[in-house]
């Protein structure tokens, strides 16, 4: 679980997170929407200890995250809305690995997590190629890989869907899906919901630092263009017809 207390952060005199309070369950499939600047992303790297409070508090399965770091960031995988952020090794393979290694997993268990997150970002076959070599696309699956190989009991994907191309992005929720069906706690920030609509079992969208809405999808949907928040394509087409079926 997740869960945040009155969290506040503050960049100088501006306020990002304010008074925050927010529970995660574990398995729960959440997402994060609202406008640029509202908070969110602010609000999760919070989640893994990447921020500090500037008052309140972040625990990761009932324990404060900054009394064990490496616990949070173990039980909580994060994505990055800039890939290039958080990739470490020279080649595609070396990137992946790279956390399952910091655990000291065996080798074959390492290299059966590495082969099963390309293979969910369709990168497969590309162990070898050197990250700087790649599409921003390409290293944003990239990224998603060397999340998913860690296996965390919640994972944290900021802005996912950013510059990749279609099977990609099918490739991606599909493993979501299959993520979600196993239990893994899912957080997805974005503000734009086509995506993963149909995963969410929450939607929280934030505004000026604060939560300004909390409900299943279905009952926030008419809500979300209020906040800067593009509402399901599926659904508003849905609402079309039976609109004009009444008249």
């Amino acid at each position: 679980m997740i869960e945040t207390r009155d969290l506040v952060h503050r960049y100088g005199d501006s306020v990002a997170v304010d008074g925050v309070g927010l529970t995660i369950e574990d398995g729960e499939f959440v997402v994060l929407a609202g406008a640029n600047g509202s908070g969110k992303t602010t609000l999760v790297r919070h989640f893994n200890g990447l921020l500090e409070p500037d008052a309140g508090e972040v625990l990761v399965n009932g324990r404060p995250v900054a009394d064990d770091l490496v616990a949070a960031r173990t039980a909580v995988g994060m994505v990055f809305q800039e890939p290039r952020d958080q990739l470490v090794a020279a080649t595609v393979g070396a990137d992946v690995a790279f956390g399952p290694e910091n655990l000291g997993l065996p080798r074959e268990e390492i290299d059966r997590r590495v082969d099963e997150a390309l293979a969910a970002v369709r990168m497969r076959g590309r162990e070898t190629e050197r990250v700087d070599a790649l599409s921003g696309g390409e290293q944003e699956r990239v990224a998603v890989a060397g999340a998913l190989a860690m296996e965390p009991d919640h994972l944290v994907l900021d802005e996912p869907f950013t510059g990749l191309d279609d099977p990609a992005r099918r490739s991606v929720v599909a493993r979501l899906r299959d993520l979600r069906a196993d239990g893994t706690g899912i957080v997805v920030v974005t503000h734009d919901l086509r995506d993963v609509f149909d995963l969410a079992d929450r939607v929280v969208a934030m505004a000026d630092g604060r939560v300004a809405l909390d409900a299943p999808p279905t009952e926030a949907v008419d809500r979300l263009p209020d906040l800067g928040v593009r509402a399901p394509g599926a659904v508003d087409d849905r609402r079309d017809g039976e609109r004009t079926q009444s008249c």
